[in-house]
């Protein structure tokens, strides 16, 4: 299975990615609004075994073949306050 994934301009390591390259009919024109004009990053050849940085393939060739698309967002930031608070609390029992 083939994709063609985008970036989003207003969106830091938000991607898009679709089953054919330039077509958008089947991305809610709500989720297009918010990530801004897609900037064309690949084709890329989805194969079991191949890795993504951020994304299972299995479930972004099951959205695809779902929904016509797959959303990819970075993932969350890390509070290192909270990470901190809970290593010294951890520590002190």
């Amino acid at each position: 299975m083939l994709c063609s994934i985008y970036k989003s301009p207003k969106k830091e390591n938000t991607y898009l990615y679709i089953k054919t390259k330039d077509d958008f009919s089947e991305v809610p024109e709500a989720l297009l609004s918010t990530f801004g004009k897609p900037q064309f990053v690949m084709v890329l050849k989805l194969v079991e075994g191949r890795k993504l940085a951020l994304a299972d393939i299995s479930k972004v060739r099951e959205s695809l073949t779902t929904q016509g698309y797959y959303l990819q967002l970075p993932p969350p930031v890390t509070n290192l306050l909270d990470e901190y608070k809970a290593n010294k609390s951890r520590n002190n029992t």
